[in-house]
């Protein structure tokens, strides 16, 4: 690959910090234009053969997917950070609070709805839903439309952290206006701790394939409160908007385009472009078609939705 990347010796931008739990970020100038660099977090303390998690790889390769199906996510490129004489696969995500931008996540949006008695970091959907009808950041019509097109994404992309900290709005103090913020935080879809074996090993059996498609991941979402099994909600959801999202983005997805992209995509092994090749395109024929075809007999026979 000709589109390698070293960011080491990019200056630094004084003064700038970020949140976040996973992984250390600094600010940096790339090109003239301001990037936060994410570095991959330190794999849990379980049987496998990696040091660090593979998220700032599924981070880009997600927001891209993202890109292409015409949701607004972070712009990011892959590239290298050595500190200490160790090279790192860095995610470099162009910052879209560098025009003086403020940042505020749903969680904050959340403590704003008073009358509520759940707090910010309640993921209980219909309370969810509950606060994106009552908050005055957005048009509510319009945001409830993008949760619903995210979550589909990230049933897709097999996302288990999607929660109230990692999504919000944009507000300018000077126009006094706010906005979705671009999607963002993608780095724990696409199984971002798989290492080399697991790889080999939900390659050639299909029953380990199946189990991460039909078991987990499971969504940061609850429904009643259990994590949301992305596969059973889908095919079973009584939520006319989230089928509506279905609809929309299904049509939208081009497995060869998302193959041709992962093929560009710098710094991966052979093996890694064939797992995520493939574990896409599983989640795309095993979750997604059929979703969309029962979302499809439902819009012929809306008899059925009741």
């Amino acid at each position: 690959m000709n589109n390698k990347i070293d960011f080491t010796d990019c200056p630094r931008v004084a003064g700038k910090a970020y949140n976040g739990a996973n992984g250390k970020k600094i600010a940096i100038i790339y090109n003239n234009e301001q990037y936060m660099i994410k570095f991959p977090p330190s794999a849990d303390k379980k049987p496998t053969d990696l040091s660090y998690t593979n998220s700032c790889i599924c981070e880009h390769i997600s927001c891209g997917i993202f890109n292409m199906l015409g949701i607004k996510a972070q712009e990011t490129l892959l590239g290298t950070y050595t500190v200490n004489g160790k090279e790192k696969i860095v995610c470099a995500c162009k910052d879209f609070t560098a025009d003086g931008s403020v940042l505020y996540d749903f969680c904050s949006i959340k403590n704003t709805i008073i009358d509520s008695e759940h707090n910010g970091n309640g993921t209980e959907l219909t309370d969810l839903l509950e606060t994106i009808e009552k908050q005055t950041f957005v048009d509510p019509v319009k945001l409830q439309k993008h949760f619903w097109n995210v979550f589909v994404v990230d049933a897709f992309l097999g996302n288990f952290d999607r929660h109230n900290g990692n999504w919000g709005f944009l507000y300018n103090k000077e126009s006094n206006t706010s906005e979705i913020a671009p999607v963002y935080d993608c780095g724990s879809c696409l199984l971002p701790q798989a290492d080399e074996r697991t790889m080999h090993l939900i390659l050639q059996n299909p029953d380990e394939l199946n189990a991460r498609i039909f078991h987990f991941p499971t969504s940061a979402i609850k429904h009643e409160g259990q994590k949301i099994n992305y596969h059973q909600f889908l095919m079973n959801s009584k939520y006319e908007e989230c089928n509506d999202a279905i609809m929309r983005i299904f049509p939208r997805i081009d497995v060869d385009r998302i193959n041709e992209f992962i093929s560009s995509v710098p710094y991966l092994t052979d093996l890694q472009r064939e797992f995520y090749t493939v574990y896409i395109e599983s989640r795309y024929n095993q979750i997604m078609l059929p979703t969309y075809e029962m979302a499809m007999k439902q819009e012929i026979y809306p008899e059925e939705k009741k």
